[in-house]
């Protein structure tokens, strides 16, 4: 074997044997228990390089840091510190890449007392590729009173609903209705009569086959909040039947977590009224335009304090997908964040997104 080949199945090993059995956090305990984000600016830098500190948080104790690095062609391995439950919870990924580049979850999982999460990334047509990317990982449990927002989330794995989370203490459900299409129902997260908040959904497959999941569309029955997920096979656009995680927060973080972070916003380019939320500026604070085809700039004021994140996923009935074009830029206190969509092939194409950021604080 291989030097090369050995230091990438020790590294794989950290994940693959990880235990998955770590006590959870008290049932009545507040969103969110536990949670991590990072950014990856350098995907092939060894395991385990700290990764850039300004965009960087979790809940663990002051001192250790989030790491990563490099364990195959566009495999990267994110070590989260001192936060291990497993395989529970809830991660999202976004490429930062303004070429066609996109990323996908692999698994996630505990080593000791770390949460590693395994992301692999592509270039367009479903080879694996070095990409910097945007990484976020959360655990939830316990019910939020009303008003103070809602955060939901759910795990499908080969078809069917493998783990949810809901503030509300309701159900979550999730059928696959067809070909690469899913129908998840967030059972009393909403806000009766409009649509609100904001949903994040990323591709997820424990062989690293090339994939791609997005939002199809989605809308509100009273509290419920009906989302519609589609995805594709990257190298031929087709539907395809795949694993992927779902999240919806509504007056809160990306991360679940509120009060802090008292800095956070998010905004789906189809729609109006409250999916278009900052805290602690309120509804339609947000701006959007285009800058060029399928590019778009997203201006969150007033959001830009301390370490920061942010995710982006595509909306509509095709398989075009959108990105974060590149690190978004601070201007003061308010962040601007570029969005790149395209085709099935890489090629610029306009698409509606959402989008979402949030500070640390």
């Amino acid at each position: 074997m291989s030097l090369r080949l050995r230091h990438l199945c020790a590294a794989l090993a950290v994940v693959l044997a990880a235990t998955l059995a770590i006590p959870g956090a008290p049932a009545t305990a507040a969103t969110a228990d536990r949670f991590g984000f990072a950014y990856v600016a350098d995907p092939t830098v060894p395991v385990w390089t700290p990764l850039p500190a300004a965009y960087q948080f979790g809940s663990w104790a002051a001192g250790p840091v989030a790491t990563g690095g490099k364990v195959a062609p566009g495999r990267f391995l994110v070590r989260f510190p001192n936060i291990a439950l497993g395989s529970r919870g809830n991660a999202h990924v976004t490429a930062v890449a303004r070429d066609g580049r996109f990323c996908q979850l692999v698994r996630w999982g505990s080593s000791g007392a770390d949460e590693i999460v395994d992301v692999q990334c592509f270039r367009p047509g479903g080879i694996p590729a070095d990409t910097p990317f945007t990484v976020l990982w959360t655990v939830s449990s316990g019910i939020l009173p009303a008003g103070v927002g809602a955060y939901a989330s759910a795990q499908v794995l080969s078809n069917v609903l493998a783990q949810s989370y809901n503030s509300a203490g309701a159900p979550v459900t999730a059928a696959n209705v067809g070909v690469g299409i899913y129908a998840l129902r967030f059972l009393a997260v909403g806000t009766a009569g409009a649509l609100s908040g904001n949903v994040q959904v990323t591709a997820q497959q424990p062989n690293a086959q090339a994939r791609r999941c997005k939002i199809l569309r989605w809308g509100a029955t009273g509290p419920d909040v009906l989302v519609y997920v589609a995805c594709h096979d990257p190298a031929t656009g087709a539907l395809i039947n795949s694993d992927f995680t779902a999240s919806f927060h509504r007056e809160r973080s990306v991360y679940a977590s509120f009060g802090p972070p008292k800095y956070f916003g998010y905004l789906a380019t189809p729609f109006v009224g409250p999916t278009n939320y900052s805290h602690p500026l309120g509804v339609g604070a947000n701006g959007f335009g285009p800058t060029g085809v399928g590019t778009y700039t997203v201006k969150f004021p007033a959001l830009h304090e301390k370490s920061t994140t942010a995710q982006v996923t595509a909306i509509g009935d095709d398989p075009s997908y959108c990105t974060i074009q590149s690190r978004w830029a601070q201007f003061g206190s308010d962040a601007a964040v570029p969005v790149s969509c395209f085709s099935n092939a890489g090629r610029p194409q306009d698409s509606e997104f959402s989008s979402t950021f949030s500070s640390s604080v």
